[in-house]
């Protein structure tokens, strides 16, 4: 019975600030389709090619945000690292994946649409992509991308 009584105070106790918190105002909220997106040149840091769409937030300011990267056919990033954690998931195509400091085509890891990554702050890292590929990146910014000295292919 002590039992019972405990988990009824414990309830109790910790309903009224789970029922007294407000709900986000519906006007806060974001909604997008793939079809309505606006695509842009990427920034200069990214090597040329790359198209991005912002879905929400500013990446270059601190908080979170969410892009989309559109990648072409054969389109590579040197070894670099970013400050902050990322959170990558593919939509679409293939994105490869290497560690370290090293650019190697063979060590690289390949994740397809729906694959996710998460890729800790200051890891060294590198990217390609052999077909068309578009991803979806999570983040705190502001983003930032440290390229490593020159790049080199193994």
């Amino acid at each position: 019975m002590k039992r019972l009584e405990f988990a009824l105070l414990l309830a109790l106790a910790i309903a009224p600030p789970l029922f007294g918190q407000e709900a986000a105002p519906v006007d806060k909220m974001e909604m997008l389709n793939a079809a309505t997106l606006k695509w842009t040149d990427a920034p200069d840091a990214l090597p040329k090619g790359a198209k991005i769409a912002v879905l929400y937030g500013d990446p270059m300011k601190a908080g979170s945000y969410v892009i989309r990267l559109k990648l072409p056919a054969g389109y590579e990033i040197p070894p670099h690292w970013h400050t902050q954690d990322e959170n990558l998931t593919i939509l679409s195509g293939a994105l490869y994946l290497g560690a370290g400091d090293k650019y190697d085509i063979n060590k690289a890891h390949q994740l397809v649409a729906g694959g996710f990554h998460h890729l800790p702050g200051k890891a060294q890292h590198y990217a390609f992509t052999k077909r068309a590929t578009i991803i979806e990146i999570h983040g705190m910014g502001p983003f930032d991308i440290h390229y490593l000295e020159e790049m080199k292919k193994g």
